[in-house]
């Protein structure tokens, strides 16, 4: 019994090796998929563009940063002066710095609440140009080295397929060329 055990253990294995290797030649027979990787996030944060875009935001957005932060100081200053001098004021001044701290404290969220919203669609507005600038030189390198898959997300990826810095190189070259603008403008380009 344990003869026929083994001969059909044998036969197995033998079955087993003979599909593999049917199976590696009709795989080295296939042509394997070419395919790429681009980390948009190091895009957004190393691209030209996206610095430029950066750059443009933060001077747009410097005197309202100010504005709220003498704001902030402001009302910083009169917590100090009320919980120094609070004890010693009448009833009545104290009722009347503290509503005008309120006021302060509400003005100052208001205010920060409004510059968060307005910067974050300034940013958005800016990004999705360099993303639209990104995408046409993702497919412009996919299409010149003729690669068949290009991954925008992963969840690991080997470097020798991470394409990002020829992206981030094409689209340095089209700001420097004329092609594209720091701001994301096509000059002269009626594609």
């Amino acid at each position: 019994m344990t003869k026929v055990k083994s001969r059909i253990k044998a036969a197995s294995v033998k079955g087993a090796l003979f599909t593999m290797l049917l199976l590696a030649n009709v795989v080295v027979a296939q042509e394997v998929p070419k395919i790429g990787f681009v980390n948009l996030d190091r895009i957004l944060r190393d691209a030209p563009a996206a610095v430029a875009a950066q750059k443009k935001i933060e001077a747009e957005f410097a005197r309202k940063d100010q504005e709220i932060g003498k704001l902030a100081e402001q009302l910083k200053k009169l917590e100090d002066a009320m919980q120094k001098n609070g004890p010693t004021m009448s009833d009545g001044d104290r009722r009347t710095k503290e509503r005008e701290l309120g006021e302060l404290g509400r003005e100052l969220q208001r205010r920060q609440r409004d510059f968060r919203e307005e910067l974050n669609q300034r940013r958005n507005e800016e990004l999705s140009v360099v993303l639209e600038q990104a995408n046409r030189a993702v497919r412009q390198i996919a299409e010149t080295e003729k690669y068949d898959m290009v991954f925008q997300e992963a969840v690991w990826v080997n470097p020798r397929i991470d394409i990002t810095e020829k992206v981030i190189k094409a689209l340095g070259a089209g700001a420097t060329s004329g092609r594209a603008t720091p701001a994301g403008n096509a000059k002269g380009s009626a594609k």
